[in-house]
């Protein structure tokens, strides 16, 4: 395995770096501590010295790998809750199984055996893992495999499958779904996904919810209804609009948060000028 990664440079190739430094959330978290575009960027690390993704770096390699491998076909809340309950996001855990004697490794706890059924069987092939299998440690290549995984359970067997049985059978094997070992995994599962902080956000602007809201932005006029982007559009279309500099600049300036329902009375213009998407 691989000893050690100390910067994200040495895990991540120029492309995904490129698509991280894009993401606002993460732009702002690194150059909060001091890192700059153009140098190497330094892992976050534990008290035990072991390399590990924030939940906002989690966040945004979840949603660049679901826009760009799965065709937005699956929940990056679901990925960035498993990767908590597996690995705490750490890059370098490795668990060795008994039963199968095989381990487990990296944010997801990928099987080589199973990352190479994707590549072979399946056709997830964005990064040659057979006979590779020091990539499982590289955060990109794991997650892509991970999430390759929950997509190949959704339609198990020829069904479509729901939340419960996608994740008891990524902890325990389609065989378990329904087994009462994997029953306290998915609740423990509904807990950790709850307290995302992208979930924590949503369900602060709930109506009569006691959650405190400052400054929710500009409200529809008497007798002016609004229609919002995110009625239309989907989370993930949203998340791409944001993180078009045009757009972003266009929408803060009128007054528009990240997070928060985007008005299309406002913003339609931005819209036809700077997106091809169709919603």
């Amino acid at each position: 395995m691989a000893n050690s990664f100390k910067y994200w440079d040495d895990c991540v190739d120029p492309r995904d770096m490129e698509a991280m430094w894009m993401d606002p959330e993460v732009f702002k978290e690194w150059t909060d501590v001091g890192e700059t575009k153009g140098n190497k960027v330094h892992l976050s690390r534990d008290p035990d010295g072991q390399p590990y993704l924030t939940q906002i770096e989690m966040k945004a390699v979840a949603q660049i790998v679901v826009n760009r491998h799965l065709r937005l076909q699956l929940d990056t809340d679901m990925i960035c809750a498993l990767a908590e309950i597996e690995s705490d996001r750490q890059l370098l855990v490795e668990r060795y199984n008994k039963k199968i004697k095989e381990s487990t490794v990296g944010i997801m706890q990928v099987l080589q055996t199973t990352a190479e059924m994707l590549f072979r069987d399946v056709g997830y092939r964005s990064y040659q893992i057979e006979g590779n299998p020091d990539l499982l440690y590289r955060p990109f290549v794991n997650i892509y495999y991970g999430a390759a995984y929950l997509k190949y359970l959704y339609g198990y067997d020829g069904k479509e499958r729901d939340e419960e049985f996608i994740v008891r059978a990524f902890r325990g094997g389609p065989k378990k779904a329904a087994h009462k070992s994997t029953s306290e995994y998915f609740q423990r599962y509904l807990s950790v996904k709850q307290s995302l902080p992208s979930r924590k956000l949503l369900e602060s602007r709930i109506p009569g919810n006691n959650l405190s809201v400052p400054d929710v932005g500009p409200v529809p006029k008497a007798g002016e209804t609004w229609t919002y982007w995110d009625s239309r559009a989907s989370a993930e279309d949203m998340e791409e609009m944001w993180r078009h500099p045009a757009v972003l600049k266009e929408w803060t300036k009128s007054g528009e948060r990240r997070g928060r329902d985007e008005n299309i009375q406002d913003v339609d213009e931005t819209f036809s000028k700077h997106s091809s998407k169709s919603i």
